[in-house]
């Protein structure tokens, strides 16, 4: 948003590589969140939407509400892609 769209980019990328889920499983979910969220603002979504797919599937990864409610994925909501991960993350009832 500040335009240091490769700067955020590398930075995210960064912290990422440095906790990984594998070795941090409390914070390193949150962590790759964020750099899925740096991917959408930055419009990589195709790297965005390859962060997001497996986070619904680990603990402390990415869940139905913070998909559907949370603005840091506005870039992302015309996306196909979107509702598809969306209908995998809904609640079963």
């Amino acid at each position: 948003m500040l335009g240091k769209k490769e700067a955020a980019i590398t930075e995210a990328r960064r912290v990422a590589e440095t906790s990984p889920v594998s070795k941090d499983a409390l914070t390193g979910p949150g962590i790759l969140l964020n750099l899925a969220v740096v991917y959408a603002w930055t419009n990589q979504v195709d790297l965005a939407f390859e962060t997001l797919a497996p986070m619904g599937k680990i603990p402390n990864g990415i869940y139905y509400g913070q998909l559907k409610r949370d603005a840091y994925w506005e870039p992302l909501k015309h996306d196909p892609r979107y509702k598809k991960l969306l209908a995998e993350l809904a609640p079963r009832g």
